[in-house]
């Protein structure tokens, strides 16, 4: 019994500060976030139709703040933006979008996204002219 003491404490501190150590999970680095619309949201110059969209960081680490937008299958790229960082005080466990106040008869302007548990977020500029539709299914 003695011999199985210290591996039993050793098991027991692995286990204890693996609870302390975040998991990392794959949507993570890229900050995947898959999108539903109901109706157009324009997007820095690009009307996305009503329908399902992935939003992700672009891979290299030194452009952070590069947003892609593909169609709802993750396949096709509709959109490539450069964000400003935003933050907020207080983050949430939720993706958590705002938009922008549109003029009658335009469609809504994204204005941030946050990522679930993130104070940093994403900021995209407020249109100044008419966005350019996208043809989604004819690739636009």
């Amino acid at each position: 019994m003695k011999h199985y003491l210290p591996v039993l404490a050793v098991l027991a501190t692995s286990l204890m500060s693996s609870l302390f150590i975040p998991s990392l999970n794959a949507g993570e680095t890229d900050k995947k976030t898959i999108i539903t619309i109901s109706q157009p949201v324009a997007v820095e110059g690009t009307i996305l139709p009503a329908g399902q969209y992935v939003l992700t960081l672009q891979e290299d680490q030194s452009s952070r703040n590069i947003v892609r937008i593909f169609d709802g299958d993750g396949k096709r790229l509709i959109a490539t933006v450069l964000a400003i960082h935003a933050y907020r005080l207080q983050p949430t466990g939720d993706t958590e979008f705002e938009f922008y106040d549109s003029p009658a008869g335009q469609p809504t302007a994204l204005h941030t996204w946050f990522y679930p548990g993130d104070n940093s977020g994403f900021e995209f500029r407020q249109p100044t002219k008419a966005p350019i539709p996208v043809s989604v299914e004819a690739g636009g």
